[in-house]
């Protein structure tokens, strides 16, 4: 019989009905999920099916009938339903992805793919991004089959492939070819939110994500007039390209203050004791972040739309003038910030320059006075009493998006507990990523208590 552990106080790190073996599982599974390389360089070539596999033997386990499905041969989805206590209760989606940005391996102290733990900490690509989470979520549904716990709602699980590129072969899959294994969700979590933020001065707070800005990345072509590169020449493309994207990159975007936004800046305020009425139309937000110290990195990147240039081709020797020119743009756009920006990139490229969407996603919203994020906060605070809960909006985006198309409403909730120093946000997608043992020990206490009391 697996060790439980007893009940505790709050802030003690224990709660009834999770036990040691959920402890050891969840660092097992993130190490072994590590291991599986599931490269996603956005070529196609990615291979999730061998963690999906991975992901279906453990839901097994616990007496889940998984379901795989494929769009594209290896690009595995697994998908499973817990059923809840209550037929008449909305269904709550639990999402996270399977693939994982590349790594270079002369570039990390640990090899990325090792799942090595060391001192305390698990290694590896994924480590945060976001095969951590995935363990959680199967650590604790083996723990409630050990126990005989049913949540109140039916849960319904998605491990999904393509995540770090368009998502065409996992949740846009899913969403639009298998909504029926969605019925019911009305709700759903996932990734990059409730982790240790070190505000300065002993402050702890968990952003809770309630908001994505939208994807847009663009594609730029500039046409010109091909010749000799000794020649005088007023129709160069590169030349063209070049004016669109300094352009580009030196706009200061106007500021636009979303109802997850504002709430941030509120709560971050009244935190630190700073008066600020952010629904003044006189609010200077830029003055309120130079006063919130690192608390508005969690803003700073959402209160505008933005555009950088990232991808630059053109030519095909030094002495030809090209044809034509090429750049990609990755921009993100605030909810209700569409036309805004479509508008500003017209005047931005000119009359020379075209531009298209490479890849284009929506932006999203979701309220922060819901009972579910109020059993978030209450999950939070129970294990980390000095710790304090703030919405915040993602700069970035995440499956949230595509399975928005079924009405499922999204936050970002995969709990961390953090020590200071220790920058959560660096490691998406960077070098030596790496997750405490004792985080993810506290994610799956966190991770319970909340599907059980949402």
């Amino acid at each position: 019989m697996a060790e439980v552990e007893s009940a505790g106080e709050p802030g003690t790190g224990q709660a009834p009905g999770v036990d040691r073996q959920a402890l050891d599982e969840v660092v097992r599974f993130t190490s072994d999920l590590i291991r599986i390389d599931t490269s996603n360089a956005g070529d196609g070539t990615c291979q999730e099916r061998p963690a999906a596999e991975y992901v279906a033997e453990r839901l097994a386990g616990a007496g889940l009938t998984p379901t795989l499905l494929e769009r594209s041969k290896g690009r595995t989805n697994v998908v499973a339903r817990i059923e809840g206590t209550d037929p008449a209760a909305d269904a709550l989606l639990v999402h996270g992805h399977l693939d994982v940005v590349p790594a270079e391996p002369a570039d990390w102290s640990v090899h990325p793919f090792s799942g090595e733990i060391r001192d305390g900490v698990v290694w590896g690509r994924g480590a945060i991004d976001m095969k951590n989470m995935d363990a959680m979520v199967l650590a604790v549904v083996r723990q409630w089959a050990r126990s005989g716990v049913r949540p109140r709602r039916d849960i319904v699980l998605a491990f999904t492939a393509d995540e770090e590129a368009s998502a065409e072969d996992g949740s846009g899959f899913l969403a639009d070819r298998h909504p029926g294994l969605f019925e019911g969700c009305t709700e759903g979590i996932s990734e990059s939110g409730a982790f240790t933020f070190h505000a300065g001065g002993g402050m702890q707070l968990y952003p809770v994500a309630a908001g994505e800005r939208g994807t847009a990345w663009l594609k730029l072509t500039a046409r010109g007039r091909a010749g000799h590169g000794s020649k005088v020449n007023r129709d160069n493309a590169v030349s063209r390209l070049a004016a669109a994207v300094a352009r580009i990159g030196e706009h200061d975007w106007p500021v636009r203050l979303t109802p997850t936004v504002r709430a941030a800046l509120r709560e971050l305020a009244a935190l630190q004791g700073i008066e600020a009425d952010v629904d003044s139309p006189r609010f200077d937000v830029d003055a309120l972040l130079g006063k919130l110290g690192p608390a508005a990195k969690l803003v700073e990147p959402t209160v505008r739309n933005s555009a950088n240039p990232t991808m630059l081709a053109a030519g095909y020797k030094v002495n030809v003038i090209p044809g034509t020119a090429v750049a990609h743009v990755d921009g993100r756009v605030l909810p209700g910030g569409e036309a805004e920006f479509r508008t500003t990139m017209d005047e931005l490229t000119g009359p020379d320059v075209s531009w298209e969407y490479h890849h284009r996603e929506v932006a999203l919203e979701a309220p922060v006075d819901s009972p579910t994020f109020a059993a978030m906060r209450a999950a939070i605070e129970r294990f980390d009493p000095d710790g304090r809960v703030v919405p915040y909006c993602m700069s970035g985006g995440t499956d949230a998006k595509q399975f928005s198309r079924l009405g499922i409403t999204g936050y970002g909730f995969s709990p961390l507990k953090l020590p200071e120093g220790f920058d959560y946000q660096a490691l998406f997608h960077g070098v030596d990523e790496c997750v405490p043992v004792e985080g993810l020990h506290f994610g799956v206490r966190v991770l319970d208590h909340f599907l059980r009391a949402v």
